[in-house]
């Protein structure tokens, strides 16, 4: 809808004709964030700190190549999705791209925020890095490609199996994909999985030979062991070790390990199983780290091996509003099977850093207390920055920096696409705010900011005209029906200056509109933020929103 200029309303009126009144585009000038985490936890000279990614970041893959590491993560229905980071020492990352960052490569419309893409895999082989995939609901497992992990990577190339989280391992010249498929009998329960590999010729981009199954159920099936998954298949001393996580991806998360002298099995799982799990420890211990599992082991340069894996930082029970992130641990061998971390002991939030030459910290923190402020100043937001779904048209558009929102679908509609750029919540304890410049011509129209862990579940406050008058408001949507918390009138049509406070469950929102700065609201219970509350897969993001007629 092309926006009609004031003048041209008042032209047509003075000629006798009309023309709906249009709201002017709504304009950011900055977005500023603080976090901090709850633990106080200071690494000693040479350790590193955990989590190594902050935030909504899971089922990490990282791969070696000479003395770089590349790792990348699940975005489900996040544009741009897959992020790309690159390290020297595997504990300071920097994001260096999107490999999902055009909408022709993948369409999420109609999808969820936890479905399409999940667990991704990376891997390098003759001069390309390929990422191996599943895009949920939206046509299955897919390979794409690319010289530069940095991007720009290729169109999907489609697979013709079902499941999720395939991998790709390399022995020589030949590739097998190993992935979470249905078991090869009528499942036997709820969550009765199994992990089946076929070879794939990546020259011609298609898979090739009998398929096998090589482990059914988990561990143990008499035990009934549910969604085994993840898998990831190396080579050492003789033997083929599959790891892969078992027991779905809340508090009963673990990874496990199998091994066979031959590629194809028969796989013989570990007596010592899990090799990492935290269902062990008491869960009213004090910060706590849970639900660790997804884990995939790299061997260094010096070799070293070392596991790179999810789990969670509860603020309370199961509550955490910020998502699965990226931890790191050194693995033992022992007997010739692989260790991350022995039964009964907590992940650490502090241990030694690795062997290799240490990096200076990246400009863009991903790990411990840190803060940063965009202003706006490149032509295109930061490749931090994601929205929800494909988009058909640009949402945004960077304007003398200003972010300035287009028209979007209403936040929560599946078929569309929201006027909505955000960044993840990656502490706890943090405080996000934006100054926001909108005149709403109609009643309902919003812009300011919006905190969303999924379609049903979110969060807006800022400028929205209720009963012809402009008004500050906050709205909560817990499992798709929305209520007003608080409103309180403008008296001003300048710009205002919106924050949210986050402390655990709770968040309070300030604004600022002319020299006095007032609280809207406090101690606003935001555990339907929580994968808890909320469900799925992914972490609360927060960032401009604006919906206008």
């Amino acid at each position: 809808m092309r926006m009609v200029g004031r003048a041209m309303i008042l032209a047509l009126a003075l000629a006798g004709g009309s023309a709906a009144m249009a709201s002017e585009a709504p304009r950011f000038s900055r977005f500023a964030y603080q976090g901090q985490s709850e633990e106080k936890a200071t690494p000693a000279p040479g350790a590193y700190r955990n989590p190594i990614l902050s935030g909504y970041y899971p089922d990490p893959s990282v791969t070696r190549v000479g003395d770089d590491y590349y790792l990348v993560n699940s975005s489900f229905a996040h544009f741009p999705g897959l992020p790309v980071f690159h390290s020297k020492d595997l504990v300071h990352w920097t994001q260096i791209g999107n490999a999902i960052d055009r909408p022709g490569q993948l369409d999420f419309t109609g999808r969820r925020t936890s479905e399409a893409v999940f667990a991704p895999d990376i891997s390098f082989h003759a001069g390309t890095f390929y990422i191996v995939n599943t895009c949920v609901s939206c046509r299955g497992n897919f390979v794409i490609t690319a010289r530069n992990p940095a991007g720009p990577w290729s169109d999907p190339i489609w697979l013709p199996f079902e499941g999720i989280d395939p991998s790709i391992y390399w022995e020589g010249d030949r590739a097998y994909i190993v992935n979470n498929r249905a078991p090869a009998e009528p499942p036997r329960y709820e969550g009765h999985r199994a992990i089946w590999m076929q070879e794939y010729d990546w020259r011609a981009g298609k898979m090739v030979g009998e398929s096998t199954q090589l482990v059914n159920g988990g561990v143990d099936i008499t035990k009934k062991p549910v969604w085994i998954e993840g898998p990831h298949i190396l080579r050492k001393d003789g033997y083929y070790y599959l790891t892969a996580a078992e027991g779905g991806t809340s508090v009963n998360h673990s990874q496990v390990v199998f091994r066979s002298r031959d590629l194809r099995g028969p796989y013989v799982p570990f007596a010592g199983n899990p090799i990492l799990t935290q269902r062990d420890l008491d869960p009213a211990r004090s910060n706590p780290i849970t639900s660790a599992g997804h884990a995939e082991l790299v061997q260094t340069q010096n070799g070293d091996w070392w596991a790179t894996f999810l789990a969670v930082r509860p603020y309370a029970g199961n509550y955490y509003n910020i998502g699965r992130e990226t931890f790191l641990l050194p693995v033992t061998w022992a007997q010739g099977w692989p260790m991350i971390l022995p039964h009964g002991k907590a992940i650490p939030f502090t241990a030694p850093a690795p062997r290799l030459p240490q990096q200076r910290p990246p400009a863009l923190p991903t790990s411990g207390d840190f803060a940063y402020t965009d202003t706006f100043a490149g032509p295109k937001l930061a490749m931090q920055w994601i929205g929800v779904r494909t988009p058909k048209q640009p949402v945004y558009r960077i304007d003398r920096h200003e972010l300035v929102l287009e028209r979007g679908a209403p936040m929560g509609d599946l078929n569309g696409v929201p006027a909505f750029v955000a960044r993840r919540q990656q502490h706890h304890v943090a405080t996000m705010s934006t100054t926001v410049r909108f005149t709403p011509d109609s009643d309902g129209e919003r812009a300011g900011l919006a905190a969303m862990q999924s379609d049903k579940n979110f969060l807006f406050f800022g400028i929205t005209r209720l009963a012809g008058k402009p008004m500050v408001a906050l709205y909560t949507t817990d499992k798709g029906t929305e209520r007003l918390v608080a409103s309180a009138p403008l008296a001003t049509t300048g710009p205002v200056t919106l924050t949210i406070r986050a402390k655990g469950g709770t968040m309070a929102f300030d604004y600022q509109a002319g020299a006095a700065r007032r609280t809207l609201a406090a101690d606003v219970d935001a555990r339907f933020l929580s994968t808890e509350a909320a469900g799925g897969f992914v972490g609360t993001i927060v960032g401009p929103y604006a919906w206008r007629r």
